[in-house]
């Protein structure tokens, strides 16, 4: 919060937006950040790539399958606690490389829009209901085969 006073631009968020709103800050944001620590799959991600701004987060958790480092967005690697919180162990380094990550794509728009498209299209294809209905079909069908499928990353 106190970083809103100091630079304008940067809005803190405390409470839950309707879904109107959400499309609204994700469709105009320059850059979407996801400095999170701990995350099982990252699906705040697909919500802002839907949206087409360009991608920063923490390369942990899901996040890796749905953000593609350099095509829809940039993914910061961060050393963290093996136990919960799951803290970063250097904190200073992983915001640094956040900012700088979140500077370089400020400073390219023309890559920022490739990378908000690409987010956008990654989204439609892959994790769409239709995507993920198509790819829980054929894995119906391939069981029922007696097939054994294989992993595929992404996806339902």
């Amino acid at each position: 919060e106190a970083v809103s006073k100091d630079r304008p631009g940067v809005i803190w968020i405390r409470e839950m937006l309707p879904r109107e709103e959400v499309i609204q800050f994700y469709s105009h944001a320059a850059v979407f950040c996801c400095p999170s620590v701990y995350e099982p799959f990252g699906i705040i991600n697909l919500e802002a790539m839907a949206c087409e701004p360009p991608v920063v987060a923490s390369a942990v958790g899901g996040i890796p399958e749905v953000v593609v480092h350099g095509e829809t967005g940039l993914l910061v690697p961060v050393a963290r606690q093996d136990e919960p919180p799951f803290e970063p162990v250097r904190p200073d380094e992983f915001s640094g490389d956040l900012a700088r990550s979140i500077n370089a794509l400020l400073a390219d728009p023309a890559r920022c829009r490739r990378m908000g498209a690409a987010g956008r299209r990654q989204v439609e294809e892959r994790f769409s209901w239709r995507a993920v209905a198509e790819k829980t079909l054929g894995l119906y069908r391939a069981l029922l085969q007696g097939n054994t499928p294989t992993h595929q990353s992404g996806g339902a």
